[in-house]
């Protein structure tokens, strides 16, 4: 069981000669903050109070428009062929080029898409359940709208978009027929956390509350789903004690007014988990929880402490988070600067697809489990071989992109440096968020680095980093760096 070190200290990090503001702490900001980012950017990253950097991240995410909305974003089914078979491919071309779209943003907007990525493994909805590219969007939309901002508006808006109306059974939760499955899941997952302030009384009557949402056509489908007073319980209802004609929007006031503490640490415990260390610091999720209640449950307030923290830059917060795979991937891509590039990032979403990681398609209700679920007896051959296909990729495509690994091993050694030791030190150092922890393990890795150039060249110190085949060691080393255990964590 992992142990959590790090002093529970939400004030302002402020470096100090054995807690120094440096690159490493910089990638570490980024690749919790961002999809990591490029040398270029961690150079510039430095220059910055790390304070007033985390804070600009948050305000720059906040204020961020979502994405434009697409041709179709309103379209129902009348809009498409009535051709099923051409209705189906115009179908998955929008969502092949939404899901695409998405993937572009999480490699330039940072925290804005961290932020979407974990809401959308949150508030889970299978697009497989649905399949109306329009209520997609619509669902999207509400990810990226909310992702830093109040979170009792955040709940309000996406209990009644028609993804979570049509996944969850709420459409069909009428006073005929009651429906319990998104009131429970409601309080379970979204709000309260399983068992967590609640009765099963609360939940049959929550759900009475939340009928009505019924008001969906078949020949209108992928349409908005509407509110019919008539398919409503307008009874009495008691939640929580309390007791009165409520409705959804009532439903949702009682949750944040009578449950407000454990929202809160629900919810900060859930952040932190995922941000800083699955290994739980109560104590920091407690004033965490605070800060979020005296902000009336606005999220910008709660993130801009956390990354700015003592707790959150100290050593042991560094490289305790294994990422999923899109994550592991487009942080590999950032950080090389390789350029954005559509078929990889298809190779990447279609193959995270095989190894369960789909967007707009979590596993179940209750999402990815992350962090060392993502690691399998199948899934490490996927990250490993990935690694090394999106390098080939760029050597054999687009060859004068492959130089961006030179690029980089040059920016982190002397331009005239011949010594493959030094060169392979500053790389692993610069990837791995830690490091090795032995000089046996740094000597492995010059080994994979020097194999397929004869010793001589070495010897004789004809060898540099502008040596025709550097690029190709490169891509070696990072195919050897790749399926190390250190290079899974971020």
């Amino acid at each position: 069981m992992p142990f959590n070190c790090a002093p529970s200290d939400l004030s302002p990090y402020q470096p100090t000669p054995s807690q120094p503001w440096d690159r490493r702490r910089a990638i570490h900001l980024y690749r919790r903050m961002a999809f990591g980012a490029s040398k270029a950017v961690i150079d510039q990253a430095i220059l910055q109070h790390p304070v007033s950097l985390a804070k600009s991240i948050v305000a720059k995410a906040k204020n961020l428009a979502p994405a434009p909305a697409p041709p179709w974003a309103n379209w129902t089914i009348a809009n498409y062929s009535p051709i099923e078979e051409e209705r189906n491919a115009q179908i998955v071309q929008q969502i092949i080029s939404w899901v695409n779209n998405w993937v572009n943003d999480m490699r330039t907007n940072d925290l804005r898409e961290r932020m979407s990525m974990f809401w959308h493994n949150h508030f889970v909805t299978r697009l497989d359940k649905y399949v109306c590219p329009s209520w997609m969007y619509e669902y999207h939309h509400l990810l990226q709208k909310h992702s830093l901002g109040n979170f009792k508006t955040f709940v309000k808006e996406m209990g009644t978009t028609p993804a979570m109306l049509v996944f969850l059974d709420g459409v069909q939760n009428t006073r005929f027929q009651p429906n319990e499955n998104f009131a429970r899941e409601l309080f379970e997952l979204f709000t309260l956390g399983v068992d967590n302030g609640y009765t099963q009384a609360d939940i049959v009557n929550a759900a009475r509350a939340l009928s009505g949402w019924n008001g969906i056509e078949l020949a209108n489908l992928c349409g908005d789903i509407t509110f019919v007073p008539a398919f409503w319980d307008n009874g009495q209802k008691t939640i929580f004690g309390k007791t009165g004609n409520f409705g959804y929007n009532e439903v949702i006031d009682l949750i944040f007014n009578e449950r407000p503490v454990q929202v809160s640490q629900y919810i900060c415990k859930k952040i932190y988990a995922h941000f800083v260390n699955p290994d739980i610091d109560e104590e920091v999720v407690n004033q965490l929880a605070l800060i979020f209640r005296q902000n009336n449950f606005e999220l910008a307030p709660v993130l801009e402490t956390l990354f700015s923290s003592v707790h959150f830059f100290d050593d042991a917060t560094v490289g305790t988070v294994i990422p999923g795979h899109i994550e592991y991937f487009l942080t590999f891509l950032n950080e090389l600067n390789f350029p954005n590039n559509d078929i990889l990032n298809q190779y990447i979403v279609y193959g995270s697809d095989e190894f369960d990681q789909r967007l707009l398609n979590p596993t179940d209700v209750s999402g990815w489990k992350g962090n060392r679920a993502w690691i399998t007896s199948s899934t490490l051959p996927f990250r490993f071989e990935g690694i090394f296909n999106i390098m080939l990729y760029y050597y054999q495509q687009q060859n004068n992109q492959i130089e961006q690994v030179r690029d980089l091993a040059l920016s982190l050694v002397s331009n005239v440096e011949s010594d493959p030791a030094v060169v392979v030190q500053a790389v692993c150092d610069y990837i791995l968020p830690n490091g090795f922890q032995s000089q046996r393990e740094y000597d492995e890795a010059v080994k994979v680095f020097k194999a397929e150039v004869p010793e001589n060249y070495f010897a004789s110190g004809q060898w540099n980093l502008y040596w025709e085949y550097a690029p190709l060691q490169l891509i070696l080393l990072f195919q050897y760096l790749a399926a190390q255990p250190e290079y899974q964590l971020k």
